[in-house]
């Protein structure tokens, strides 16, 4: 397995320090945050996209995917999504990234199978326009959907290669799924995996990971028995969290955990 990092762990940090960062530690990728305050997003012009390919390609390192915060379940009109799942693609394919990661986000004003269906149809809209440009939407356990079991319903309607589920083990152990269950579950349409660790189940400050209760070892253990051989990337969500630890100082000592727990499930 390959591994990788998200820029929300270093919100607004420039690309020339990200990829620093993961050369100086070890890392093979990086997730990139698609948002308005960070130096990556949809506004960008052709030549500035073209810089961040190139930067990534200088620097040896894959851009893993495009984090995006479309809502694909929302509730409301089709095409608004639409645009912003497009621009998700089009940024992803000018990158060099394979996957764009949505998010369901259903909310409560309707029904689960009425989220469930408002998301198959727009992600089945969305899979041809990838499939044209190279890339995979990444339905993520996530809010609404936080199951491997949830997710699974939308992606069977879905049944397009080009969609697929993106796996936070944070969200389906909250959501009380065990990480056999989760990759029982998300296994077939598995892009990648986002790892993370957490203070408690009250409380989802982000600790280093090994630091705290999520079950890393089960989930590696998991992946290593099916023979998957995809990317680990660490959610790191200091963005969130003003008073979480620098991602930076953590880095060197969550690659040396996960490089110990892939060999001891090897």
């Amino acid at each position: 397995m390959k591994l990788a990092f998200s820029t929300l762990g270093v919100p607004g940090l420039p690309l020339s320090e990200v990829t620093a960062l993961a050369t100086a530690h070890g890392y093979h990728g990086v997730e990139l945050r698609a948002h308005p305050e960070e130096p990556v997003h949809t506004g960008l012009t052709a030549e500035q996209r073209a810089d961040v390919a190139a930067a990534f390609k200088a620097a040896g390192l894959d851009v893993l995917g495009v984090a995006g915060y479309a809502r694909v379940a929302a509730p409301g009109d089709d095409e608004p999504v639409l645009a912003e799942v497009r621009a998700l693609i089009d940024l992803a394919r000018d990158i060099g990234a394979p996957y764009v990661r949505v998010f369901p986000g259903g909310g409560d004003e309707q029904s689960a199978e009425e989220a469930d269906a408002t998301a198959a149809r727009r992600l089945g809209t969305a899979a041809e326009y990838a499939a044209d440009r190279g890339v995979r939407i990444l339905l993520e356990t996530h809010d609404s959907h936080r199951t491997g079991a949830d997710a699974m319903r939308v992606l069977g309607l879905v049944g397009h290669r080009q969609v697929g589920a993106l796996w936070d083990v944070m969200h389906t152990w909250l959501g009380g799924e065990q990480p056999v269950e989760s990759f029982a579950a998300l296994s077939p349409h598995l892009g990648y995996v986002q790892v993370k660790d957490i203070a408690s189940a009250d409380d989802t400050t982000p600790v280093g990971l090994g630091a705290g209760v999520l079950p890393l070892t089960d989930v590696v253990e998991v992946l290593s028995r099916n023979g998957w051989d995809g990317w680990l990337c660490w959610e790191y969500e200091a963005r969130w969290y003003a008073d979480a630890a620098p991602l930076p100082g953590l880095l060197a000592p969550g690659r040396e955990h996960l490089s110990r727990l892939l060999n001891e499930s090897a």
